[in-house]
């Protein structure tokens, strides 16, 4: 099967229901979007498909045959996104592990909002768990970067 990851096209021969998830990790090597709970519910391997959040670890590689899906190894070329820059500048990760999850969801919201208000950016990262408690400084960054996002820096 094939599959449009971060702009290039990549073959995969699993079955159609193995988890995008292990596509990604297992066959394609990219090991940025995490395991995390295997149910949908932490956000550790959330990804956008066709510009939108979805979950890797539940989303089967037929749902996303013919979409555009972009992982956190495809935010920016260079890493240079606002956002990546902003989790910089608040040292946003403490031990790290969710943080592809969470860049990628808040990507996601400023894609479709490029100003969200304070409610809109805590709905959008509800479904993502900080097992560190790093909320008030993703928060942080996710405000920071509003000021520098003009909704063309990812690759979506």
């Amino acid at each position: 099967m094939e599959l449009t990851i971060n702009g290039k096209v990549h073959q995969v021969d699993l079955d159609d229901d193995t988890p995008l998830l292990w596509a990604l990790r297992d066959e394609l090597k990219m090991t940025g979007t995490k395991f995390g709970c295997g149910a949908g519910l932490c956000g550790a391997c959330t990804i956008h498909i066709n510009g939108n959040p979805a979950r890797a670890c539940l989303t089967p590689i037929a749902a996303a045959k013919g979409a555009r899906i972009t992982t956190i190894e495809g935010l920016s070329d260079a890493g240079d996104h606002p956002l990546q820059q902003a989790w910089v500048k608040h040292n946003v990760p403490q031990c790290g592990y969710c943080q592809s999850g969470q860049l990628m969801s808040a990507a996601a919201l400023l894609a479709a909002n490029p100003q969200p208000s304070e409610k809109e950016i805590d709905s959008a990262m509800s479904g993502n768990i900080c097992r560190c408690g790093t909320y008030p400084r993703i928060k942080a960054a996710i405000k920071d970067a509003v000021q520098f996002y003009e909704g063309g820096n990812s690759n979506d």
